[in-house]
């Protein structure tokens, strides 16, 4: 496995590696969990898919199998600002006590569209693969001048993170989705931990 890390503009230098990451999206936030989105038969992207956004991908050999979207808390593109901001403006259906503050910093950025693909079968793959896409992300947020990541996640990602090194905390106040699962906002700060130093392309 290895990362690559690019901005939307940029994707063309990595082959089709950001429409597989559309395509591993869909299948899982569509196909899976049922989310209703923006999607085709094939890909699954959103408003915040814009030029703000810079992308961590791991790889095993050609093929995309896992990925996330990072962008600085400052991010405006037309009517949208970042997804956490959105939300607890009334955009989304996402209670505004998950989000504990609205953040608008340069050295704070968001994480959204977290996904590994079902390819990768073994629980010590998906850590690793988990951790290739963190530290990618993370290079991403230092590159440009930030230090700190937010999410929203599903409340077991932060106990994951911790068990290996990222230390995520969980603030504000979980909620249910429609897909059973619950979830909350994160804070992390971009540090990768010792042995997932990687050399992002």
């Amino acid at each position: 496995m290895h990362c690559v890390t690019f901005d939307l503009l940029g994707q063309h230098r990595h082959g089709s590696a950001f429409h597989q990451y559309l395509c591993v999206r869909k299948r899982f936030f569509v196909d899976v969990l049922g989310w209703d989105i923006p999607h085709n038969d094939e890909v699954e992207m959103d408003q915040y898919d814009n030029p703000c956004a810079r992308y961590a991908l791991v790889l095993r050999d050609d093929t995309v199998i896992g990925g996330a979207r990072v962008m600085p808390t400052t991010s405006v593109w037309g009517a949208h600002s970042y997804m956490l901001r959105d939300a607890l403006r009334g955009d989304f259906a996402i209670p505004p006590s998950v989000v504990a503050e609205e953040i608008a910093s340069e050295s704070v950025w968001e994480c959204t569209r977290l996904v590994i693909s079902d390819e990768v079968a073994t629980q010590a793959e998906r850590s690793y693969c988990l951790s290739l896409i963190l530290a990618g992300a993370i290079s991403l947020v230092r590159d440009n001048g930030g230090d700190e990541l937010i999410s929203l996640s599903p409340l077991p990602m932060a106990r994951a993170l911790r068990q290996l090194g990222f230390p995520a905390r969980r603030v504000g106040v979980p909620y249910c989705e429609t897909d059973g699962r619950s979830y909350a906002m994160l804070r992390m700060p971009a540090l990768v931990p010792g042995g997932y130093a990687i050399a992002a392309e």
